[in-house]
């Protein structure tokens, strides 16, 4: 909590004041800017060596200890692709063994940016439009709104966390009509409301007449060489993966829809609305994305915008997928870089931005 007293203090003075693996030789190619993907079966992975990069590799014990210390399960750095750092700590979700790059993981709200990255796809397939009314997906009375009300919310609402559904009701995460009640016009409100989200992920299901584990392996998995899945908890459908299958998303994001010769997601346009501020109320986030380098904030939780950024540690172009318990898949376009973590984290904020500004002080110590 320590940055949102801070943040909090500051908006009150406003006021006041008007590894190695199965293939560990490092790759040597003439062009070391070039991005790697890897095969998309099996454990072959490029790795990079941090003292080829000038890395200072004696901060590297202080981030290890810091990781460890809070709960992380797998942590992965590429540069362009190649894997630099990636170690794994505790044991595994369920069971004693330990955890392992075959381990699987929850992505919690780091699977927000997934659905968002299908959504651009399915609208370049022409299965929807996000400037369209959810209802045409949904069918009518998919909230209690009058329809006249509820016809104003389009995909793209959803996608920018500005429905203007009440927040405030018993339980912020159901999906059912009588939960989704009107606070606010769209576009005039922004908040962190799961509800909406979710029912992005029924969306893609209607439009591609089948399941959204189905949609998620037919349009990325099986091209990029992810196998996870989404599991049912409660009203929330959550993602479950390897690190490294994390880590190919937060790849395909670095290559913007791009893997190797095959094109995911071509529509350019999209891709950088995902990855640049969305609306003016929270400049912070994209779609469903979180974004660093902005003026202002506005955090899970809260109604209100405060000063500063995402995480003032960590380069300000950073983009990033992020999730409770310090899920992060994050993508630094101008150092070629994608960091992913999971694990637990020492506070169960809904986003923990301190934690991962920490880890940023962390990693910038290494990263010249």
């Amino acid at each position: 909590m320590r940055q949102l007293i801070y943040l909090c203090l500051s908006f009150t003075c406003l006021i006041a004041c008007n590894k190695s693996d199965d293939n560990p030789e490092t790759s040597g190619p003439e062009n070391e800017t070039s991005l790697y993907f890897p095969p998309i079966t099996g454990n072959s992975w490029e790795t990079e060596s941090p003292e080829n990069l000038d890395w200072d590799t004696t901060q590297l014990d202080a981030l290890y200890s810091f990781l460890e210390t809070n709960g992380t399960r797998a942590f992965i750095v590429l540069k362009d692709g190649r894997i630099v750092f990636e170690n794994y700590w505790g044991n595994q979700i369920i069971g004693s063994e330990p955890f392992s790059r075959e381990s699987q993981w929850y992505w919690a709200s780091a699977g927000k940016t997934l659905i968002a990255f299908m959504v651009g796809t399915a609208q370049e397939d022409n299965l929807l439009n996000i400037d369209n009314p959810t209802s045409d997906y949904l069918g009518t009375g998919w909230t209690s709104l009058p329809q006249a009300d509820e016809v104003k919310i389009t995909i793209k609402h959803q996608l920018t966390m500005t429905t203007g559904l009440d927040y405030e009701v018993a339980n912020p995460d159901c999906i059912e009509p009588s939960c989704l009640q009107f606070k606010a016009a769209p576009d005039t409100q922004w908040y962190y409301h799961n509800a909406p989200y979710t029912l992005l992920g029924h969306v893609l299901a209607e439009v591609s007449e089948g399941s959204l584990n189905e949609y998620t392996q037919n349009t990325v998995g099986n091209t990029i060489g992810i196998y996870g899945n989404w599991r049912s908890s409660g009203d929330h459908d959550v993602y479950w993966s390897t690190a490294r299958e994390a880590a190919r998303f937060g790849l395909l994001l670095q290559a913007e829809g791009q893997w190797d010769d095959k094109t995911v997601l071509s529509d350019t346009d999209y891709m950088e609305a995902l990855s640049q501020p969305s609306q003016s109320l929270n400049p912070s986030y994209g779609y469903l994305t979180w974004l660093n380098g902005q003026n202002t904030i506005r955090i899970p939780g809260f109604s209100i915008a405060f000063p500063g950024p995402l995480s003032p540690n960590a380069p300000s172009d950073l983009y990033a997928a992020m999730g409770k318990n310090g899920q992060f898949i994050d993508v630094v376009p101008s150092k070629g870089l994608v960091v992913v973590r999971m694990g637990m984290a020492p506070d169960d904020t809904l986003v923990p931005t301190d934690f991962h500004d920490d880890l940023w002080e962390k990693l910038s110590a290494i990263i010249k």
